[in-house]
């Protein structure tokens, strides 16, 4: 990363980090300073846009760890059984979205993945977060997976607001936030697709994306399946 490059990343960051933790601060002080004046809904309304601001806040340093980790060397690239990481995650979703549906169609016997299981994680949260997100209430986010041939496919659908087909080129690109009607009531930093498409890579995968606008987005991931020859070479260079 250049000078100036890294000079607007962080600039970037530190203007999304404020963000939440002005409201942070400023709620947080409003409670203090005023418990006894407040009702409790309100008390209620204030606690959960703190916890929202938090949650925005952990998803954005794990999204700038994760550009500062983005290389996945050959010693981290360890056998994975990706439905269940897929299993493990979901349950945060379901906490988080109590609004919309969530469907596994996982294939029965997968085999195993070669990657780095905490940036697959990163990558299926990623995807996972954002159908949810650009999702409206009773909506359904599926992810499925399946081999595909000597790979294993991944998808994440959901049935939002979909894609325009101008806005095609700036889905991977770094703090690009496309604009709909859900645009304004959700929360991001333009930085969570741009990150899994290089992670992906980095780990030897595809992502793709196919997309009707109001009808829904999905996105492909494609990973190797575990190979032990490939596994040995890669041991014996590091």
């Amino acid at each position: 990363m250049t000078n100036n490059m890294q000079d607007e990343f962080i600039a970037t960051v530190s203007h999304e980090l404020r963000t939440p933790l002005t409201s942070i601060r400023g709620f947080s002080q409003t409670l203090l300073n005023s418990w006894d004046k407040i009702d409790d809904d309100n008390k209620k309304k204030f606690i959960k846009i703190i916890e929202d601001q938090s949650n925005r806040l952990i998803h954005l340093v794990e999204n700038v760890l994760s550009v500062s980790k983005m290389n996945a060397g050959c010693d981290v690239l360890k056998k994975v059984d990706v439905n269940s990481v897929i299993k493990k995650i979901i349950p945060m979703f379901t906490e988080q979205y109590k609004t919309r549906n969530f469907k596994l169609e996982l294939a029965a016997n997968l085999p195993f993945s070669r990657l780095d299981e905490d940036k697959f994680e990163q990558i299926m949260t990623n995807l996972i977060d954002n159908a949810a997100k650009y999702s409206e209430n009773g909506k359904t986010v599926t992810v499925s997976t399946m081999p595909d041939g000597n790979l294993i496919l991944i998808k994440v659908k959901d049935e939002g607001v979909g894609i325009k087909k101008e806005d095609y080129g700036k889905i991977f690109k770094k703090f690009s936030r496309l604009e709909n009607h859900l645009t304004s009531t959700t929360q991001g930093n333009g930085l969570g697709l741009y990150i899994t498409k290089q992670l992906v890579e980095k780990m030897n995968g595809k992502i793709e994306f196919e997309s009707r606008e109001g009808e829904g987005t999905t996105f492909l991931v494609k990973v190797p399946i575990y190979n032990q020859e490939e596994a040995l070479r890669c041991s014996r260079m590091s």
